[in-house]
């Protein structure tokens, strides 16, 4: 009988009645189980089962299941799928909270959780169950806190999915700002590079047309009449008497002063001529000298 195996359910089937307390089960024998859906009332109390296997709430025919004196320290997290459970003894475990889908067991009207490591705020709403009417408040009780349970976690769920969405909003107006920020960037960048461009060709175009202007003037100056090729002659300018007179002074200057330096400087200077010429220079000088001797003279009157 050790994990259910060998055993038979249909021996042990009571009109809708199936009892396997005191089996030694380790295991619930959930496929012969669901192969008999007119056993609605299971008894399953005074085995050795730690855990019941998720599968175990596909027995949604159950309508009275009696789990008390086993070693269960805790329920699937699907146990609310037995939404036609009315009667639900769970006496004498190692249970310290219940699933949320607890809150689902709309047809619960019987329950039983005493002498179990209750957690105490569900021991408080539990109570006692030590007659019919103290049962049936736990089942009402129990259910009201868990259904309580249930919709704070789907609000803490609500809140976080909208967090998660407003997150999300937030994530993805910043791509659409970023996205409009790079576009905005290229299209400077794009603009930025053609008027870079549209320079570089005014400036070539400029230097083509300075090349052009040059490259003309030089063809208008190579291109002259064939009277005008032979190299310019300087005019010719009729001699003036003025210019012969300045000529002949010059050049009378010139030999009065070669003169008066030979009788200056030479032996000549003891030659009659010499001492004529001597004598007239040193009569010059002589006048000159009174000649501004008084005109120093009728300055300083003037001013006097």
């Amino acid at each position: 009988m050790s994990r259910g195996k060998g055993l038979s359910l249909k021996d042990k089937l009571d009109g809708n009645e199936l009892d396997l307390s005191l089996c030694d089960l380790n295991e619930v024998p959930v496929r012969e189980l669901a192969a008999l859906p007119k056993a609605t009332v299971l008894d399953l109390s005074c085995n050795n089962l730690i855990s019941l296997p998720s599968d175990f709430c596909s027995l949604m025919h159950l309508v009275k299941l009696d789990l008390s004196k086993n070693r269960l320290q805790q329920l699937p997290l699907d146990f609310g799928r037995l939404v036609n459970l009315q009667h639900l003894d769970l006496l004498n475990n190692r249970l310290v909270t219940l699933p949320v889908s607890f809150a689902q067991l709309k047809n619960l009207k019987w329950l039983d959780l005493k002498d179990n490591p209750l957690d105490p705020v569900l021991a408080k709403v539990a109570g006692d169950c030590l007659d019919e009417k103290q049962c049936k408040q736990a089942a009402v009780k129990v259910l009201q806190h868990m259904k309580a349970i249930q919709s704070e976690q789907d609000r803490q769920r609500q809140r976080k999915l909208q967090a998660e969405r407003e997150m999300e909003k937030k994530r993805e107006a910043e791509q659409r700002a970023k996205e409009a920020l790079e576009k905005e960037l290229r299209k400077r960048e794009k603009a930025e590079e053609k008027e870079r461009r549209r320079r570089e060709y005014d400036a070539q175009k400029a230097a083509k047309q300075e090349m052009e202007k040059k490259t003309k003037k030089e063809a208008v100056h190579t291109r002259k009449p064939a009277s005008s090729s032979r190299p310019p002659q300087p005019p010719l300018h009729k001699p003036s008497w003025s210019r012969s007179v300045l000529r002949v002074l010059l050049f009378v200057l010139f030999c009065i002063l070669c003169t008066l330096a030979a009788c200056k400087l030479t032996e000549l200077q003891h030659q009659p001529l010499c001492v004529s010429v001597n004598t007239l220079y040193e009569d010059v000088v002589a006048a000159l000298q009174n000649h501004k001797t008084l005109q120093n003279m009728l300055q300083h009157n003037s001013h006097q």
